[in-house]
């Protein structure tokens, strides 16, 4: 049934490649963007920043229903999830660890302080909503602080048009998987909204990897660990006049996820295993109660009050935004086992002096304080951080531009932190050729975890981190055909990881260090169709020389879309991951040692026809030759799945 519903949906796909009759107007390209600087900025006015933007529309030319599948293929960016939808899933940008990137939603961070390394877990983020995703690669600590000192991944929702709109979706495919979106936008003179609201819920398939031939079956991976979601989004604005307007923000999640269990004395994951604390042993209980779940409540919000002054040459924004982080873990029993509450707020200014657009000066403040709250584990307790920062951007001629800046931390814990960064470009005006470089320093701040839990280290400092880039991009043919690769060397120094000789968390001694390549190749040989190549090659090093986890050394991605006769758009993904190492405690059932994860090939295609002009059909196949590959060791991924949808839009 499931194959018969995957070929009907291809055949759906082939019938739109013989549409092909007419043509359309080029698909523009989101060219404003807020993370490199800040600020709303022209890609072209970034300096020398690496950066890569997805817009709307490719969120929904992929079809793809949360935000980590759409991430998947970014240059330097790695996602990994420890099951399917709603499981622990992270992303590593340029081999660092996955604590080492901020996650912002509007420019509120998203990383959980309840967790143990404050590092963000993506798996619960669907794609409502959402207008672009930019992903910046690089120490970006001197704009960002702590968390941002390999890049930064912000997730920008929508802001209402001035043509009101209300649409809703309905979709449903593998597992039992089921979808609806009912959402509304709008804009006037002076006001403008941004809503949704959906619900999603899907059988799943077994955590633990039943198609993993090494590791224990026989009732140990027979159960599908469901998933559902309900998630609201809304932005909203008023413009008092032209020169101050208000604007808000605020999402809200709520989930619940099955999950499975650990064997910890074989080193794979199990549907049930009962842990014996007397012998520090565990054993396959596959007959037993297997109702492990975690409960997740997310709510981010901001309000920003923006103003401009003397023509505009002033700009100031003053903020007020937080995050609020429940979760709750299920044992077998489906009894409590855990909880743990996070919450982040902050209250900031920031404004800029533009001279002449010939120099822009950014200074800025904030005020942040983060909480930890288990009654589990009698852990309650907060820690502030006082920041300022300036940035100062030289404009010279119409090919140099240079982005320097410096920032200033003061930690309630470990005291002051400083950090600076340099980014120029230049245009060779001859060949339009475009040479980028970056310089920073940054730091990360212990979590409260790693603070103050039981596994804790009240003397912990902050991480330190170095690094730099270098490369081109070499337009062509009207920019029909554009290259460029960088070069990325990282060195992160004093890096804190669980000491098992002291059962605490730790400083290392010596430096983890990342550094590779990212490469593309974008040709739009018509306004319809458009090929990308992107390729990253990535090394790692802990202190011990050894490389890290869960990072293939070469990754490549491959997209093609097709848009034709004014109705229809077809996607095509195709991504190559190296094989990647293990954690060290990997192991099949026979007790050996699995050190590497094999090397996959994932084609995901999807498309979209426009049947009346308020009524869309929709689907996608994902995994198309239903390729065994696993993120993590022994976590199941999606085989063979295919899903199919209706949008209505006025």
């Amino acid at each position: 049934m499931k194959k018969m519903f995957c070929f009907s949906l291809i055949f759906i796909f082939v019938l739109f490649v013989e549409a092909a009759i007419a043509q359309e107007t080029p698909v523009t390209t989101e060219k404003m963007v807020v993370t490199a600087t800040r600020t709303p900025a022209s890609l072209d006015k970034i300096g020398g920043n690496s950066i890569t933007v997805i817009t709307a529309a490719d969120i929904k030319a992929k079809g793809q229903m949360m935000v980590s599948d759409v991430l998947k293929g970014t240059p330097g960016l790695d996602i990994v999830s420890n099951g399917g939808p709603g499981t622990a899933t992270v992303a590593f940008i340029r081999g660092a660890d996955s604590k080492n990137t901020l996650v912002l939603v509007d420019g509120v961070m998203y990383n959980d302080p309840s967790s143990p390394t404050r590092s963000a877990n993506l798996g619960d983020i669907n794609v409502d909503n959402i207008e672009r995703i930019e992903v910046v690669r690089g120490a970006m600590s001197v704009l960002y602080g702590s968390n941002a000192t390999a890049g930064v991944i912000n997730i920008i929702t929508q802001k209402g048009a001035a043509q009101p709109s209300v649409y809703g979706t309905i979709e449903g495919g593998s597992y039992n998987t089921w979808k609806g979106t009912v959402g509304a936008s709008g804009a006037s003179d002076k006001f403008n909204f941004a809503t949704s609201l959906s619900g999603a819920k899907t059988d799943g398939f077994s955590v633990a990897d039943d198609d993993n031939p090494g590791i224990l079956h026989n009732g140990n991976t027979s159960e599908d660990d469901a998933w559902e979601n309900y998630t609201f989004s809304a932005k909203m604005g008023v413009d008092i006049n032209p020169d101050f307007d208000i604007n808000g923000v605020v999402r809200y999640s709520k989930s619940e996820t099955d999950l499975d269990d650990y064997y910890f004395d074989g080193g794979f994951a199990i549907d049930q295993a009962d842990f014996d604390m007397a012998t520090f042993s565990s054993t396959p209980n596959p007959l037993g109660l297997k109702k492990q779940s975690v409960e997740n409540d997310q709510t981010i919000f901001k309000l920003d009050i923006h103003n401009f002054f003397l023509d505009q040459v002033l700009e100031s924004s003053l903020y007020v935004q937080g995050s609020v982080q429940n979760r709750e873990g299920f044992n077998a029993a489906g009894a409590s086992e855990y909880d743990y509450d996070g919450e982040t707020r902050e209250i900031g200014w920031q404004g800029s002096y533009n001279f002449k657009d010939i120099n822009i000066f950014y200074l800025g403040t904030s005020y942040f304080k983060e909480f930890i709250d288990s009654k589990s584990s009698a852990l309650d307790t907060d820690v502030y951080i006082y920041s300022l920062w300036a940035q100062d951007q030289l404009f010279i001629g119409e090919s140099l531009d240079v982005i320097g800046g410096l920032r200033y931390d003061n930690h309630e814990q470990f005291g002051d932190a400083v950090t600076f960064r340099i980014a120029p470009s230049y245009t060779i005006p001859s060949a339009m050729t475009i040479l980028k470089a970056s310089y920073g320093t940054g730091f990360r701040a212990p979590s409260l975890f790693e603070l103050y839990s039981d596994y804790g280290n009240e003397a912990l400092q902050e991480e330190k981190s170095q690094g730099w880039d270098a490369g081109f991009e070499q337009p062509l043919m009207e920019n029909r055909l554009k290259f460029g690769a960088a070069y990325f060397d990282m060195k992160h120094e004093d890096r804190i990881d669980y000491d098992f000789a002291i059962s605490k968390y730790n400083q290392l001694e010596g430096d983890t260090k990342t550094k590779g390549v990212e490469a593309f190749i974008q040709w739009m040989p018509v306004s319809e169709l458009d090929f990308t190549l992107n390729y990253t090659y990535t090394d790692t090093e802990d202190p011990e020389g050894k490389p890290l986890v869960r990072r293939p050394e070469n990754k490549l991605f491959f997209n093609t879309r097709y848009r034709f006769v004014e109705k229809a758009v077809i996607n095509l993904d195709i991504i190559w991951a190296d094989e990647r190492c293990t954690v060290p405690e990997a192991a099949d059932a026979s007790g050996n040692r699995v050190e590497k994860l094999d090397a996959y090939t994932l084609v995901n295609l999807s498309a979209s026809y426009d049947i009346l002009k308020w009524l869309q059909i929709y689907g996608r196949v994902d995994n198309l030759f239903d390729e065994f590959y696993e993120e993590a060791w022994s976590y199941a991924t999606p085989g063979l799945s295919c899903y199919l949808g209706l949008r209505v839009k006025y």
